[in-house]
């Protein structure tokens, strides 16, 4: 098989957790075994959102699952197909011939319930069949649980909005990310002693929890720095509603704006608050900066 062939994971992928993580080194697997470019093919719309109506909060945008696929597993070849009604109408054995001419694909792997096509008439198995009748490989990847529950992006939704951020990084197998550019805020960190950067969560990203998180921030030049994560509607200045994302690093200093960051959650602290004055609320940062320390500082003791 000629190098320009792709081994593909199709899916959607929502937090790259460890069922896909499963669905993506098999990828791999295949790839180096066929001498071909291991590629995942995802879609930047969530199916759920035309199919039922609705709007299926995100785990992470598609710039988030991207630098996740190509971080973690080392997949650069990310294919993002826009899921519209046309795409959600067409038969199932179109879409996936339309699928294999365009990649070249050779061999391709999903999980045990994927369904693609019109009303999800294409099941993992008759794409098996598919691919048999076709002369090109298939794998499908059987439920992956943790604790004796089938790991999903579902469960996963629920408990970062729960605020149980330790749980859910142990269903994603590691860290719940936001990745923004750093936004030009209100300056109200530096007033109060702890300069902060400020960041949003995209539309149609779930919203963890609102309140307090021990967080690590990743910068473009790969530097990282443990820091404290407000989460919210930032009551005590009165922001209006809309949801911000404030770190304040510890031991850095200099200006990030328009720089894209990375926030890694890894600890709920404590829910918002409103505070009756900004000096309660720059004695709680620090009172906050301290405790997420000593999170940090316990969770390197027992790596």
């Amino acid at each position: 098989m000629e190098a320009f062939h792709r081994v593909v994971a199709i899916g959607f992928f929502d937090g790259v957790h460890i069922g896909h993580a499963a669905l993506l080194e098999m990828t791999k697997r295949r790839a180096l075994e066929r001498g071909a470019r291991p590629s995942v093919v995802s879609f930047d719309v969530h199916p759920d959102n035309l199919v039922r109506g609705g709007e299926t909060k995100l785990i992470t945008s598609a710039i988030g699952r991207e630098d996740l696929i190509r971080r973690l597993y080392g997949i650069d070849n990310v294919v993002f197909l826009h899921f519209n009604r046309h795409m959600m109408q067409m038969p199932w054995q179109e879409f996936i011939e339309s699928l294999i001419r365009e990649l070249s694909i050779c061999h391709i792997v999903v999980g045990h319930d994927f369904c693609f096509g019109y009303k999800g008439e294409g099941t993992a198995e008759k794409l098996r069949t598919y691919c048999t009748e076709h002369g090109l490989g298939c794998d499908i990847i059987p439920a992956v649980t943790l604790d004796g529950r089938i790991v999903s992006s579902t469960y996963i939704r629920s408990l970062i909005e729960n605020g149980e951020i330790e749980e859910a990084n142990r269903f994603l197998g590691h860290p719940h990310i936001l990745s923004d550019t750093v936004h030009s805020g209100y300056h109200l960190g530096t007033r109060l002693g702890a300069p902060t950067i400020n960041m949003y969560f995209p539309e149609g990203v779930l919203v963890p929890r609102h309140g307090v998180y021990a967080t690590k921030v990743c910068l473009e030049d790969g530097a990282q720095y443990s820091a404290v994560t407000n989460v919210g509607v930032r009551p005590t200045v009165g922001n209006g509603n809309r949801v911000s994302v404030e770190s304040h690093l510890f031991d850095y200093s200099g200006n990030l704006y328009g720089r894209q960051a990375r926030v890694e959650f890894y600890h709920f602290l404590r829910s918002e608050v409103k505070f009756a004055s900004y000096e309660e609320l720059s004695e709680q940062i620090l009172r906050d900066a301290a405790d997420a320390q000593r999170y940090f500082a316990q969770m390197n003791a027992t790596d």
